[in-house]
C-alpha cells in the first residue's frame, strides 16, 4: 500500500455518513468534512449533555442530521437507503467506562449490537466504499505491562466498556470475513477498517467522568478537582489527531482498497503518554489560581497503564500526531475560555481546526 496524502479535493463532494455526529469527537469531525465540502449526514442520538459542541458549534448547520438510535435497525436501513453513502465513518457509541458499569446491558446492546446493526445496513443497502469502525485503545487484553500495544495483540477487557469495543472488533473482523473477503472484492467494492485511538482531550467535551471537562467544570466553580486515579498513564492527544488518521484510513480504503483494511492504532509521542496527575499539574499551570486537586480513591476497575504502538499507522498510512500535550491543553483551555467569553463557537472551533490543518502539512 501507498501513504495517504489527506486531501480536501478528495472530500469535496463524497457522499458521508458519520454516525455519532451529535458527539464531541462527532462534532469535530462532521465540521471537519463540511470545511471540504463533503457532503455530511449524520445518525445519532440526541447530544447527551447541556451544554454540547453539537449545540454551541451548530454543527447540523451544514449537513443532513438524522436523531436515532443504533440499536433500531429499521431506522438505520431507512438512512442508509436515502443517503447512499459512499464512505461510513461509524463514531457513535456509549464511550465511558463508570457508565458501563452503571448500565452494562445498554453498553453492550449500542455498542455491539449497534455496531452489527450498521454493518448489516450497509451489507443490505450496498454502495460503500469505505466504512471505518470506531473502537478505543481500551480493546487490549490489558496486562499492564510497559511496553505499547501492537494490532495484534490479543483483544480483551475488563470493564463492559472495554469489553463491549473488544466485541465490535470481532464483529467487524466478522463482517469482513463473511461478506466482504478480500478475494471477492471486485464483487462487493467495499474496504473496512477498525481504528484504536487513545484518550482524547479538547474544547467541546462536557460528558462526565472524562478528566479535562471535570477539572475545568471544577475550577470554574472556584473548587479543587477530584482525582480517582492519579497514577493511571494514558495515551493523551488532541482529538484532531486521531480524527486525521480516521480520514486518511477512509481516503486509503477508497482509493486502495482493501491493502489498507484491518486494524489501526492512532495513538501520541511517547514522551505525552504521561499519568492522570501529571496532566493536571501542566493544565494548572496555564490556569490561573488553579484550586489545586483532591485524591480520591475509586472502587471500580480501570487499567493503570495503557500505551498504543502507532507505527504502522505511521509507516504505512503517513499519519503522524502534530500537537504535543502542552499544545493540547493550551488548545482545550482556549476553546473553553472563548466559551465563557460568549464568542461564536462554531467560528472559534473552525479557527482551530484551520490552525490544526496549517500545521498538519
Amino acid at each position: 500500500m501507498e501513504a495517504v496524502a489527506l486531501s480536501p479535493s478528495f472530500w469535496s463532494g463524497k457522499r458521508v455518513l458519520l454516525t455519532g455526529h451529535t458527539g464531541f469527537k462527532g462534532g469535530w469531525l462532521a465540521l471537519w468534512l463540511q470545511s471540504w465540502g463533503a457532503r455530511v449526514s449524520g445518525f445519532a442520538l440526541p447530544p447527551s449533555t447541556s451544554p454540547s459542541l453539537f449545540e454551541l458549534a451548530r454543527v447540523g448547520d451544514g449537513m443532513q442530521s438524522h436523531i436515532g438510535d443504533l440499536r433500531d435497525l429499521p431506522a438505520l436501513q431507512a438512512v442508509m437507503a436515502a443517503v447512499k453513502p459512499e464512505i461510513v465513518l461509524h463514531l457513535a457509541a456509549q464511550p465511558l467506562v463508570r457508565e458501563s458499569y452503571r448500565d452494562p446491558l445498554a453498553t453492550y446492546a449500542t455498542n455491539v449490537m449497534g455496531t452489527l446493526n450498521l454493518l448489516e445496513a450497509i451489507r443490505q443497502v450496498g454502495g460503500v466504499k469505505a466504512c471505518v469502525v470506531v473502537t478505543t485503545d481500551k480493546v487490549y487484553a490489558n496486562h499492564e505491562w510497559p511496553w505499547p500495544y501492537r494490532e495484534n495483540e490479543a483483544l480483551g477487557g475488563h470493564d463492559p466498556y472495554s469489553s463491549s469495543k473488544a466485541c465490535c472488533e470481532l464483529v467487524a473482523q466478522s463482517f469482513a470475513a463473511s461478506f466482504f473477503p478480500a478475494e471477492r472484492y471486485a464483487e462487493h467494492g467495499l474496504a473496512l477498517a477498525t481504528a484504536r485511538a487513545g484518550n482524547v482531550l479538547g474544547g467541546g467535551d462536557f460528558a462526565p467522568d472524562r478528566l479535562v471537562p471535570d477539572v475545568l467544570a471544577a475550577w470554574m466553580r472556584g473548587e479543587p478537582v477530584t482525582l480517582r486515579y492519579p497514577q493511571a498513564v494514558r495515551p493523551w492527544q488532541h482529538a484532531l489527531e486521531p480524527l486525521a488518521g480516521y480520514l486518511q484510513l477512509a481516503q486509503g480504503l477508497y482509493e486502495q482498497g482493501v491493502a489498507v483494511a484491518g486494524a489501526w492504532n492512532f495513538g501520541p509521542a511517547d514522551d505525552d503518554m504521561c499519568a492522570v496527575g501529571e496532566v493536571v499539574q501542566r493544565l494548572a499551570a496555564q490556569w490561573h489560581q488553579a484550586p489545586g486537586l483532591v485524591i480520591e480513591r475509586s472502587p471500580l476497575h480501570e487499567a493503570g497503564l495503557l500505551r498504543l504502538d502507532s507505527s504502522r499507522a505511521r509507516q504505512l498510512l503517513g499519519w503522524a500526531p502534530r500537537w504535543s500535550l502542552d499544545r493540547c491543553l493550551q488548545q482545550t483551555l482556549a476553546w473553553h475560555q472563548a466559551w465563557q467569553r460568549g464568542d461564536d463557537m462554531q467560528a472559534f472551533t473552525l479557527s482551530q481546526l484551520t490552525a490544526y490543518r496549517g500545521e498538519h502539512g
